[in-house]
């Protein structure tokens, strides 16, 4: 009987929720990716040992890069500020980063920004496709652009995320631009004439 990886933590991570936690247990998971919350930081460290010894059973380990113990939410500034440890550490999950923030008013916000690097290569991607592209009739082109930002967008349309919307589309833009440029020597395309 072959087990997967997923499905033998989901088991032992809901059957240890239920039989040994001490406070609330949030547990994240998107295929392989997995955040787990804790309240209690000794809750955070007897789960993590468990988990090691019960995937080394099964001859699995967690990586050690991916795998870390950070203190994270509503308290954590607080708390490290009162240590004298700085702001809370962040977390990459999904390709967002994950910030204890402050809204506004002062209160906390969990902020989810768009990972720099994530953004960078799908803009290479569309630099590529558009000069693949250049010679194609300018709507066809302006088809497969809306596409990729409407999609890109419907990704990462949650809040506190608005400046990469909008670095994303300016960037989108002006890579079309400078495509549309190299076209023609006669035709100069004009930031007015895109809008």
């Amino acid at each position: 009987m072959k087990i997967s990886a997923t499905y033998l933590f989901d088991r032992c991570a809901n059957r240890w929720r239920r039989r040994e936690a001490k406070g609330n247990v949030i547990i994240l998971r998107y295929a392989d990716d997995i955040v787990v919350g804790f309240e209690h930081e000794a809750d955070a460290r007897r789960f993590w040992d468990a988990m090691r010894s019960r995937l080394e059973e099964f001859s699995l380990e967690l990586h050690p890069d991916k795998t870390r113990l950070l203190e994270f939410g509503r308290y954590a500034a607080v708390n490290r500020q009162s240590r004298g440890r700085g702001r809370p550490e962040t977390f990459t999950f999904l390709g967002f980063i994950f910030i204890c923030g402050r809204s506004r008013r002062g209160a906390f916000q969990l902020q989810r920004k768009t990972r720099g690097d994530r953004m960078r290569a799908r803009l290479r991607q569309i630099k590529e496709a558009l000069r693949k592209r250049m010679h194609e009739l300018i709507p066809v082109q302006g088809q497969c652009l809306r596409q990729v930002v409407r999609g890109y967008f419907a990704y990462h349309a949650v809040p506190t995320n608005s400046r990469a919307f909008v670095a994303f589309r300016h960037h989108v833009t002006d890579l079309w631009r400078c495509t549309l440029r190299r076209r023609s020597q006669k035709d100069a395309m004009t930031w007015e004439r895109m809008r």
